[in-house]
């Protein structure tokens, strides 16, 4: 048995073991007797730190929700050091960096990705299965998520001199939502060749809800004639 660890390093320690566990085969493989062995401690230990699996799940998923958010306010803190673009032009490209930078955390570590979408669908079985703790993490990832993904649309705009025609919440979570099915799809085939195709179309589709807001306060042409009808 390894020495004696305070409480909080022993359970980052059982934690790391099970996320790396989860990352070669899934949820299925965390076990106490196998979190136990993974860390070199007794399975008493792994009892004493974690009541059961699923609060040991429910740790991995904050922890993973903190690596997304993480991840996430990297990305976009990337896109804003662009030079100034502006423009609905400026805007889609802005919002092609942000993704391009996503898409990089992704295929570095797909197996992550995959972990994260597993135990999001394990919270939510036991959500419907009487288990609101379970739903909140859930609930929870989604809301960090969409918070920065928020934050950095709404910094774009303000960069390009552009304005949002739609809640940014709503947008932010259109664009989240085509993400997640890109990252599915990517997860099942790995046809890396047609994501950078696929990000354009999305990055279009996103700056499509935003108009430059120089339109939006130019002064109206003068008709001809305009000072004799008075204006």
């Amino acid at each position: 048995m390894s020495s004696k660890l305070p409480l909080d390093e022993r359970r980052a320690q059982l934690l790391e073991s099970a996320l790396e566990l989860a990352d070669r085969g899934g949820i299925g493989e965390v076990t106490t007797r196998a979190v136990a062995a993974a860390a070199g401690v007794s399975t008493g230990v792994v009892h004493y730190c974690f009541e059961g699996k699923e609060q040991l799940l429910t740790a991995m998923a904050e922890r993973l929700i903190a690596e997304l958010s993480e991840s996430a306010h990297r990305t976009y803190a990337a896109a804003r050091d662009t030079p100034q673009v502006t423009g609905r032009q400026g805007l889609c490209e802005l919002i092609r960096t942000g993704l391009a930078g996503a898409w990089a955390t992704i295929e570095a570590n797909p197996n992550r990705r995959l972990l994260t979408y597993e135990i999001t669908t394990h919270a939510l079985r036991h959500r419907a299965a009487g288990s609101p703790l379970a739903g909140a993490v859930a609930d929870e990832q989604y809301r960090i998520i969409a918070a920065e993904a928020t934050a950095f649309l709404d910094e774009c705009a303000h960069r390009t001199d552009t304005a949002w025609t739609e809640p940014v919440p709503s947008v932010a979570r259109l664009g989240l939502s085509a993400l997640d099915g890109l990252v599915l799809r990517w997860l099942v085939d790995r046809d890396s060749d047609v994501i950078g195709r696929e990000l354009d179309i999305l990055a279009h589709a996103v700056a499509d809800k935003a108009v430059e807001t120089t339109r939006l306060t130019a002064a109206p042409e003068r008709p001809e004639g305009a000072d004799r009808a008075g204006w």
